[in-house]
């Protein structure tokens, strides 16, 4: 896969679509090429290299669901257990919240809104009934996860995922160190503060490298460090979309989605058997797909709000066929 992108080509395509920078990691049957272009930073002019660390924004959350899934291997965790039976209910005034459980979590089939924002976190439907994408859940799972190890969501992750995997770069939480190869974000073209989470957030705080995310993605398709049911069951398919969206807070939807589902985690083409996820801060997109069959994938990081203009091209370049998942998330992901 590494001769179909070069550093030239990926030059070219920032260039064509107004991004400013990326790294991108191309994995096939355990290997992990790693290619670069851009600036991590226009007003230093510094280039993005193999070792510039990224913003992960969503795809923190597969990397959660990984971990989640060796706890539930382990005994720790259970999918189906009402988690309102260890910690206290994400929403205290609602009883449908008492049900929750990790599975809703996992395949945001929950009922809670994305985002908290300026609002109280409230139940939209009773779990388990549709899919509506919620960050909110993900933090909400992180709870589950520390009361059930009795550690912080680092040290867990760092278990489980970051030492065994070798990311010595990744982390849920800010270090000092991000700073002297860090790609900061931009936004319209202008330079922004570097995002600081003010402590591990399950949803989005991840930070690392494409090369990093790049040995999480390779042990993702060889089903490293889980047992061969619970590798099949993340990419099979608990629920289809809402035809034409990703949040669905409205009432059940008119329709589904025919070729896009979500598992235990990830978002699904099944029809392809591909996996995907992306990712959106402020000056920041990110995107990772794979192909469980093929054992082939790739994640690419950007600094930039217009980088999802990215992923057809690489699509296109790197796991070839139609793509069901890309064209929903750029009509429904903003620049």
């Amino acid at each position: 896969m590494r001769s179909k992108l070069s550093t030239e080509k990926l030059q070219d395509l920032l260039a064509s679509r107004d991004v400013i920078g990326a790294s991108v990691a191309v994995v096939s049957q355990g290997n992990v090429d790693v290619v670069s272009a851009g600036l991590r930073d226009i007003e230093t002019n510094s280039p993005v290299t193999t070792d510039t660390v990224f913003d992960a924004a969503s795809l923190t959350k597969p990397l959660i669901s990984y971990a989640t899934l060796q706890l539930v291997d382990a005994g720790v965790i259970s999918l189906d257990e009402p988690l309102a039976s260890f910690v206290r209910p994400v929403v205290t005034d609602d009883p449908r919240a008492r049900s929750i459980t990790a599975r809703h979590l996992l395949t945001h089939t929950a009922g809670l809104q994305n985002l908290r924002d300026k609002d109280p976190i409230r139940m939209f439907y009773a779990p388990g009934n549709w899919f509506s994408y919620s960050s909110v859940g993900f933090m909400y799972l992180q709870t589950a996860i520390e009361a059930r190890t009795g550690e912080p969501l680092e040290a867990t992750i760092r278990r489980l995922v970051f030492d065994p995997l070798g990311m010595e770069l990744s982390s849920l939480e800010w270090r000092g160190a991000f700073s002297t190869n860090e790609a900061v974000p931009h936004e319209s073209g202008a330079r922004l503060s570097g995002h600081r989470a003010p402590s591990a957030n399950a949803s989005y705080s991840l930070k690392t490298t494409a090369k990093e995310y790049g040995a999480f993605l390779s042990a993702v398709l060889s089903g490293a460090r889980l047992k061969k049911q619970t590798w099949q069951d993340w990419f099979s398919p608990a629920v289809m979309l809402p035809q034409g969206a990703l949040i669905q807070l409205d009432g059940p939807p008119h329709a589904q989605e025919p070729n896009i589902g979500w598992g235990l985690g990830w978002g699904l083409e099944p029809e392809f058997a591909r996996f995907f996820q992306w990712g959106k801060m402020i000056g920041m997109r990110a995107f990772v797909m794979g192909n469980s069959e093929s054992n082939s994938g790739f994640v690419v990081f950007t600094n930039c709000n217009t980088g999802l203009r990215l992923i057809q091209p690489l699509a296109d370049i790197l796991l070839p066929g139609e793509h069901p998942a890309v064209r929903l998330l750029l009509k429904e992901v903003t620049e």
